[in-house]
């Protein structure tokens, strides 16, 4: 097991919490603590609590907690979660410029509000710094394909503007400098009429809601889509199975352990139906795997992130 972070650490002028819980920080409510959560005031701040902690003390940036399974153990590192500081969104022509804390779902109403198309991003649940990091995507478009640039705080504490093609942005993953947090991203985002783009985000809205159990305890999709093979062998996302197909196939709909389950209403959906841990979701998603393979060959791979260590025996 890791050892926990000895104290003391720097004197930040955010909030620095010991042993904070996490579950009450993720959408599915399950989680151990966090030897530390840091809560930093602004940039600088950050930057320099981070060129101060002794590098040896592994940090872990968490967003909202949309896409997350914290197990029940907790984590050992320094978890960052940026707040107000970092939420803030502005519009200059036709680039937007997000903080990292700043939700997707706003992110697309204020561009709308302005003209600009980054509709996409609506129905997408967490902020924009793990929207980044995951190279989320929705409706055929993915931040890839609107990203400029984004502003990082390394591991160090140094500032460094990263251009998009720097990350290497592929499906549900990019190529972050180890340790770094997310700042800040600038899009340029295509021109529309204002309110056919609020039009345009009612139906995405409605759509989702008539097919995905929004109203249940969830992380969002919980495997990637399985990449098809084109006709000479090569693995193809433009002919991407669906995760949700090969789960019903493998007759997992509605599975359950403990308090988790797989959604009746959206197979891909690992849910909290009541007092689930940590340790149900992950054994059912495990347990899924095993069934999608036995039955079609298949490996699904996780898209929700799992850390930390398990609860001690």
């Amino acid at each position: 097991m890791t050892q926990a972070i000895p104290s003391p650490l720097p004197t930040p002028r955010g909030t620095l919490t010991p042993q904070r819980p996490l579950a009450d920080l993720t959408w599915l409510r399950v989680g151990g603590p966090a030897d530390w959560l840091f809560q930093p005031a602004d940039e600088a701040d950050l930057a320099d609590f981070l060129a101060r902690l002794d590098p040896d003390v592994a940090v872990f940036p968490m967003g909202v907690g949309s896409n997350l399974i914290v197990r029940d153990g907790g984590l050992r590192a320094v978890v960052i979660r940026l707040g107000r500081g970092f939420n803030g969104i502005e519009v200059d022509g036709d680039r937007v410029t997000a903080g990292a804390a700043a939700l997707d779902a706003h992110v697309a109403k204020k561009a709308a509000e302005a003209g600009l198309d980054l509709t996409f991003l609506r129905t997408i649940p967490g902020s924009i710094g793990g929207a980044v990091r995951m190279n989320a995507g929705c409706y055929g478009h993915y931040v890839a394909d609107f990203l400029e640039e984004i502003r990082v705080i390394l591991r160090d504490g140094t500032l460094q503007v990263l251009p998009a093609a720097a990350l290497n942005l592929r499906y549900r993953q990019s190529d972050l400098p180890e340790g770094a947090v997310v700042v800040s991203a600038t899009f340029r985002a295509p021109q529309g009429d204002a309110a056919a783009l609020a039009a345009r985000m009612e139906d995405q809205l409605a759509k989702r809601d008539a097919s995905q159990p929004t109203k249940d305890r969830s992380a969002g999709s919980t495997f990637r889509n399985p990449l098809g093979r084109s006709s000479t062998g090569q693995a193809d996302d433009s002919h991407e199975l669906k995760a949700w197909k090969v789960i019903d196939d493998a007759g997992m709909r509605g599975a359950r352990i403990g308090g988790a389950q797989m959604s009746e209403k959206h197979s891909n959906f690992l849910i909290n139906a009541g007092g689930a841990t940590a340790a149900d979701l992950e054994e059912l998603g495990e347990e899924v795997r095993k069934r999608v393979f036995q039955h079609s060959g298949i490996t699904l791979e996780w898209e929700i992130m799992r850390v930390g260590e398990p609860a001690a025996k």
